[in-house]
C-alpha cells in the first residue's frame, strides 16, 4: 500500500506541475479554467508575483511554483538509490523551510522587494525536501525483505 501511495504522490506531483504550465499555455480553455480554480484554493494568484507562459500568469505564484516544481523533481529522484527512510526528516524539513520563512518578514516589513526568482529559489529547498522525504519514507514502508541468511516462514 505504501508503494502505491509513493507512486501516486510522484505521479500526482508531475501531473500537477504539467497542469500548471499547461493551464497558462492554453489559457481560456475549460481545462485551464479548472486548474486556475483549483489553484486558487492554494495560492493568492497575484499575477505580478507569478511567472508567465505565453504572457499568461501561471495559476500559482512564484513561491508556490518553486515548491511544486522542486517537489516533483525530488519525488522522482527519491525513486533512485536505496529504499530507506530518511533520517531526521523533521529536522530536514525545518531547515529546508528557513529560506522561505526568511523571505516573509523581509517583504512584510518592507526591507526589500523580492523578485519572483528569489521567491521561487527560496522555496526550492522546502519543496525538494518535502518531495524527496515523503516519497522516500513511503518507499521504505513497503513489505519487509528478508535479510541474507534469514529463514522465512519458520518459527525460531
Amino acid at each position: 500500500m505504501s508503494r502505491a501511495l509513493a507512486v501516486a504522490l510522484t505521479a500526482g506531483a508531475l501531473l500537477w506541475v504539467t497542469a500548471l504550465v499547461g493551464a497558462a499555455a492554453r489559457h481560456g480553455t475549460t481545462s485551464s479554467t479548472i486548474v486556475y480554480r483549483l489553484a486558487s484554493r492554494l495560492c493568492h494568484q497575484r499575477p505580478e508575483r507569478s511567472f508567465a507562459v505565453n504572457a499568461h500568469a501561471l495559476p500559482v505564484c512564484a513561491r508556490c511554483s518553486g515548491l511544486y516544481f522542486s517537489g516533483a523533481i525530488a519525488a522522482v529522484a527519491a525513486w533512485f538509490g536505496l529504499r530507506r527512510a530518511p533520517k531526521r526528516s523533521r529536522e530536514i524539513l525545518f531547515i529546508a523551510a528557513l529560506p522561505t520563512l526568511a523571505t516573509i518578514p523581509v517583504e512584510w516589513l518592507g526591507f526589500s522587494p523580492l523578485s519572483n526568482a528569489i521567491r521561487a529559489a527560496a522555496a526550492v529547498p522546502l519543496g525538494a525536501a518535502a518531495g524527496w522525504t515523503f516519497v522516500r519514507a513511503l518507499r521504505s514502508e513497503g513489505p519487509a525483505r528478508p535479510q541474507p541468511g534469514e529463514r522465512i516462514g519458520h518459527a525460531l
